[in-house]
């Protein structure tokens, strides 16, 4: 199978597209906004009300709100798709496609990512000290989600296609065919990515960040979505062990 086409033929060049017209730019903003909104309107909501309340504000994830964190993404992942085909597109012109390669790729990516984020994580907490004397101690992963039920299993497989299809593979994808800016689309998939991730406080977010940009780097360059989805499901895993 070539690199540059999928296994029906599905061209894969994310080329800026030649000649759009000024209400075809106008449609794809919208359409990019309305996958974001469905997507990840209810997580920034959750998020900014956590950051303002603290996690104590938050319920016991029960079996039930797993059960419609699945729903949820799979709403957001079929959103994907209807906008995709729209434009004679499909989940395979983002660069997704099996690759033993790129499971080999995505393993150093975890890794590469883990790394970023520990390095980004002591700067922040040196630059916290700097300004106010003292270092940050944010929420953790088991202040929301101590004691998951089993549900939470199939949502950790799920939740990489779900992140890093929409708010990286097309977010870029669109940024880049509509400014031609791959260093805009990094900024701006990191960005959202890491604004629904602000219950962990904006110092726990502002490391989290840097976990994701190794990520938007890859893929700016690279354009292959499996590796990034192989090594969030990496670092979720490993999260989710942690917690248990």
């Amino acid at each position: 199978m070539s690199s540059s086409e999928s296994s029906a033929g599905v061209p894969l060049s994310q080329e800026p597209p030649i000649g759009l017209s000024v209400g075809e730019k106008r449609q794809r903003w919208f359409e990019v906004c309305l996958v974001l909104l469905v997507a990840c309107g209810s997580p920034l909501m959750n998020a900014l009300y956590l950051l303002n309340y603290g996690p104590e504000a938050m319920p016991h994830i029960s079996t039930l709100r797993w059960t419609f964190g699945i729903v949820q993404e799979l709403i957001g992942l079929a959103m994907l798709g209807y906008v995709l085909s729209r434009s004679g597109r499909r989940i395979a012109n983002l660069g997704l496609r099996w690759s033993y390669q790129d499971i080999g790729v995505g393993l150093l990516l975890a890794c590469i990512s883990y790394a970023t984020y520990f390095v980004g994580s002591l700067f922040v907490q040196v630059a916290h000290y700097a300004i106010y004397g003292s270092y940050s101690y944010g929420p953790s992963g088991n202040d929301f989600f101590a004691h998951p039920s089993v549900v939470v299993i199939p949502f950790t497989l799920l939740n990489p296609f779900f992140e890093e299809l929409i708010v990286r593979a097309y977010l870029m994808t669109e940024v880049v065919q509509l400014t031609g800016s791959a260093a805009l689309a990094v900024v701006v998939s990191v960005l959202v990515q890491s604004s629904y991730h602000l219950y962990y406080g904006w110092v726990g977010a502002i490391s989290i960040a840097f976990s994701f940009l190794p990520l938007a780097i890859y893929f700016a360059r690279w354009k292959r979505a499996l590796p990034i989805v192989v090594a969030h499901g990496i670092l979720d895993i490993y999260g989710l062990i942690r917690i248990w």
